[in-house]
């Protein structure tokens, strides 16, 4: 094992390796003051390379899995207490995305008015999102965080 157990706090694996840094940027890690353990271009058997992500003594909302979940579908979370998995899932995007992910498109009207951003998902197990205003497509490869 080449990335050590907490005792209590969550652990995000499965991260695409090119997308940890986004994940790091959108949870504010450099903000925290927990013990973080951060392993980039793991190896993985199904990945190929993966990410890990394990912090101390934090446990995310929905809402940050949520936001989670544009930037990087279906890594797993473990929630660990006394060193123990107590909770282990898949981060699933939700059905609607509702002021996490900006519209690429200049025209739409949530890059001109102050309101949030909304996208639905085109199709279950397809990694395209569509803007509920403008409908343009985007792939989650290439979305945006609103900041």
């Amino acid at each position: 094992m080449m990335v050590a157990a907490i005792e209590n706090g969550t652990v995000l694996d499965h991260i695409p390796s090119d997308r940890l840094f986004d994940v790091v940027s959108m949870l504010h890690l450099e903000k925290m003051s927990n013990a973080i353990t951060i392993g980039f271009n793991l190896k993985s058997a199904v990945m190929g390379t993966k990410s890990i992500i394990k912090i101390a003594d934090k446990y995310f909302t929905d809402e940050e899995l949520n936001q989670l979940s544009a930037v990087a579908p279906n890594i797993t979370m473990c929630v660990i207490k006394d060193y123990v998995i107590i909770e282990k899932r898949t981060v699933e995007m939700p059905e609607e995305l509702v002021g996490i992910v900006q519209c690429p498109n200049p025209k739409c009207i949530t890059n001109n008015e102050p309101m949030k951003t909304r996208f639905r998902s085109v199709a279950q197990g397809k990694d395209i999102i569509r803007c509920c205003y403008c409908n343009r497509d985007v792939e989650l490869s290439d979305v945006r965080i609103v900041e």
